[in-house]
């Protein structure tokens, strides 16, 4: 008797603790859900993983949501984090619609016009949203739309009701822009690509912050920076950039949300590509590294007075 009655109180007691198992089980997912982590891929070895060492490093301690995309033509490798997450585009969108332009420019088989040509050199160098918003009217969602299929942007949306500032792009599709922008393809002539990079490396000194920051004198910066406060999500700060030179030809696309003021999200930018620069191109203490200007400047992006 008193063995069965032990039988069924084990019984019991694995069945109630089956029961209070359960949630824990449960719960141990969300418990362990960790932020993604650097993902890199390199033919030159070792360069992968300190990469992907020197990145996290950069971004240790860090407030806010990072998107990063990096591509080395010269040692073939990748990185990546959050590559799909979307991001409110702010002035980064404006390379977008110059290559949408000029892709269609080239569709009809003409030159850009005067106006044209001096609405683009504004909307890059300086960021003039004014000129911007004249070329993304001019251009309408067809067309806008058509570059982007051409180019393989699928995940590229771009901003209802003339806010071009709202597209929604990610690591991944503004990658696969800036590799058209510089390397021979279908979808842009040589000329549209020369015409970009020039206007890219054109750039006002008071907006060429983020991706060069560290870049070695080697190599020729071109750059297009976005900024953008919204109710939620706080300061959207990001930074397209290309390089080439010395046998390297790299890019970096940096997207980053969540920060507190525009200036710690520049800071968190430019920490990577510091990182990145003196990995990809290790040089003597001769060689001078770029120092963006002290205090970055963008053009404020027209939102949605809800914000």
């Amino acid at each position: 008797m008193t063995s069965r009655t032990s039988v069924r109180a084990g019984a019991l007691a694995a069945a109630l603790g089956a029961v209070v198992l359960i949630p824990a089980v449960a719960a141990t997912p969300a418990a362990a859900a960790t932020a993604p982590t650097v993902s890199c891929t390199s033919a030159k070895a070792g360069l992968a993983d300190k990469l992907k060492k020197d990145i996290t490093a950069a971004l240790a301690n860090r407030r806010g949501t990072v998107a990063i995309g990096l591509y080395d033509r010269s040692t073939k490798t990748t990185c990546t984090l959050r590559a799909t997450t979307a991001y409110d585009s702010a002035s980064t969108v404006k390379v977008t619609v110059l290559a949408t332009l000029l892709w269609d420019a080239k569709k009809h088989n003409r030159y850009l016009t005067d106006r044209e040509a001096s609405l683009a050199k504004a909307m890059i160098t300086k960021s003039d949203n004014t000129a911007t918003s004249t070329l993304w009217k001019q251009l309408g969602m067809t067309k806008i739309k058509g570059f982007l299929s051409a180019a393989g942007m699928t995940r590229t949306v771009p901003g209802a009701n003339g806010y071009w500032g709202l597209t929604q792009e990610n690591v991944t599709d503004e990658q696969k822009l800036l590799k058209l922008v510089t390397a021979k393809n279908t979808v842009l002539s040589d000329n549209s690509r020369a015409y970009i990079l020039k206007l890219m490396n054109q750039v006002i000194s008071s907006q060429r912050w983020g991706t060069p920051a560290g870049a070695p004198s080697t190599v020729t910066v071109h750059v297009k920076n976005g900024w953008l406060q919204r109710a939620t999500h706080g300061w959207r700060v990001h930074s397209l950039g290309t390089f080439d030179g010395g046998g390297h030809d790299y890019m970096m696309s940096v997207l980053t949300q969540d920060n507190s003021t525009m200036s710690y999200g520049v800071t968190t930018i430019q920490n990577v590509a510091k990182a990145i620069h003196k990995d990809l191109v290790p040089t003597t203490a001769a060689v001078a590294r770029y120092t963006p200007t002290s205090t970055p400047s963008e053009a404020h992006v027209a939102v949605p007075p809800q914000g």
